[in-house]
């Protein structure tokens, strides 16, 4: 079972508790989206074989959503973080290149 940690209220929940909502740091297009960027926001995404960033929420607690880095292929939780900022923390890309030298690092 996969287990995260709320940054916001510092739960940890297991994946019952939670919705995830696909990949993290990607623009969300709507309503007044060219064609181009809504068919770019709904089907042209990241899906890697080992580290992938994504958007959850604590849905039966604080409500709140936030982003994870975890192994695809493992299920390893390297950490989360609050969903409003931009890009992974450098301590969180670090603590993932000291346990995988050969990751290539973050992609948008």
């Amino acid at each position: 079972m996969l287990i995260l940690t709320c940054p916001n209220c510092g739960i940890a929940a297991d994946e019952t508790e939670l919705h995830a909502d696909g990949q993290a740091h990607i623009t969300r297009h709507g309503a007044g989206a060219s064609d181009d960027d809504l068919e770019t926001y709904l089907f042209m995404r990241n899906n890697p074989k080992g580290v992938h960033f994504e958007r959850w929420r604590h849905v039966y607690g604080c409500g709140k959503w936030f982003h994870a880095a975890r192994c695809t292929m493992t299920l390893e939780v390297f950490g989360t973080y609050p969903a409003q900022t931009l890009e992974p923390p450098k301590e969180l890309v670090a603590k993932i290149k000291k346990k995988r030298p050969d990751w290539e690092g973050f992609v948008k």
